[in-house]
């Protein structure tokens, strides 16, 4: 059967008009969120480790994440710490590091661990908390019931060595962020190797499951493991498809299973590669060193872009890339609390999650904040 020419003729049109429609409708989706703060004074240094969320400094916030216990979990890399926000009663408390820069106290409290900027922090199944410490080339892990830490991956050192073998005998770089897949097993993006590293918490095991060290972008279509990727910064994990923000690559890519191994082979879902700030269709769309990756219930993608200090949302089924928040790279700041998210300043944020709520959280790093965006009809 074949369209009437009419039709062939106006066809182009009509989708244009219906593209239009949905890209006025994200836009206005956009310009719906406040943006507020959750945490933080604004100001460095320590001046308590427990209190009023408002009133309790945070010293440069990286990742955030909610735990199984409904509260956000705040990684604190200027005072090497790892945070709990309760919502309900807005306070913060410690549950890891005490304080000061090391690496020191596996098999104990984390309370009173040592630790080494801490960036990202993530939960599995079974309610255990891990993080990685980039400066300390590892990932530790705090045990739900009895809140003992333990290194599970990296040897404390700088390089790279130990595929095939036991994770913790295994040597990372400057490792910046970490997810599980849907089997449990921890991603690992190890990015001072231009690697992702896997390891399988229930043998122990690492090995690289995407980049050979190369500094190149990947190809579309290109299988994974043993061939180039550029900065592997931000990972997270949606029906089996992993999510990579790249630094140095500015852009964002699916590993999705497949190839001869079935492990994984390349998408580009947005940016050109190159750095800038543009919003457009998502082939088009320029990003400047993002720096945490994050999905809500209905596949949008948000991202922290943290050398255009904006944060910036990609939704597959318009495929257009759009600010939600932030004014550009050369608006550095702090403003806009109270007031529409599109119009505040940001200092060089880095994590993000979507909460239970809907809303999102952001690690607002250079303001010593931690940010939420919500919709002004919540």
């Amino acid at each position: 059967m074949t369209l009437p020419n009419k039709i062939k003729r106006f066809l182009p049109t009509v989708l244009a008009a219906l593209f239009a429609v949905g890209a006025s409708a994200a836009a206005r989706d956009v310009s719906a969120q406040e943006i507020e703060t959750v945490a933080g004074t604004g100001k460095r240094g320590d001046n308590g480790r427990e209190g009023k969320a408002l009133e309790t400094n945070i010293d440069q916030p990286f990742g955030v994440e909610f735990g199984p216990d409904g509260a956000l979990y705040i990684c604190e890399v200027g005072l090497h710490r790892v945070r709990r926000l309760d919502l309900a009663t807005g306070r913060l408390t410690m549950v890891a590091g005490a304080g000061r820069k090391g690496y020191a106290g596996d098999g104990q409290a984390a309370k009173d661990a040592l630790l080494n900027e801490p960036y990202e922090v993530r939960f599995d199944a079974e309610g255990n908390m891990f993080f990685v410490e980039m400066q300390n080339h590892l990932v530790r892990r705090v045990d739900a019931k009895t809140q003992v830490i333990s290194t599970v991956a990296g040897t404390g050192q700088p390089g790279y060595s130990g595929d095939g073998g036991p994770a913790t005998k295994a040597a990372l770089r400057t490792p910046h962020s970490i997810a599980f897949d849907a089997q449990g097993r921890l991603l690992i993006a190890d990015i001072g190797n231009h690697r992702i590293r896997r390891v399988d918490l229930k043998t122990g095991r690492i090995e690289s499951i995407a980049g050979n060290g190369e500094k190149k972008l990947p190809q579309e279509g290109e299988p994974a493991r043993g061939r180039p990727i550029l900065g592997p910064r931000a990972l997270a994990v949606r029906n089996g498809v992993v999510w990579v923000a790249l630094r140095e690559g500015n852009s964002v890519w699916r590993l999705e299973p497949g190839g001869k191994s079935g492990e994984g082979v390349w998408r580009r879902a947005a940016g050109t590669g190159r750095k800038g700030y543009h919003d457009a269709p998502a082939a088009e769309a320029t990003f400047d060193g993002p720096k945490g990756i994050s999905l809500d219930s209905a596949g949008v993608v948000y991202v922290v872009d943290t050398e255009n200090n904006a944060i910036r949302t990609f939704d597959p089924r318009t495929g257009e890339v759009l600010t939600l928040a932030g004014l550009g790279p050369k608006a550095a700041g702090y403003s806009g609390d109270g007031g529409p998210a599109a119009h505040a300043r940001f200092d060089r944020p880095h994590g993000i999650c979507v909460g239970p709520d809907g809303a999102v959280y952001i690690g607002d790093t250079l303001n010593h904040r931690v940010r939420r965006i919500s919709s002004r009809a919540k």
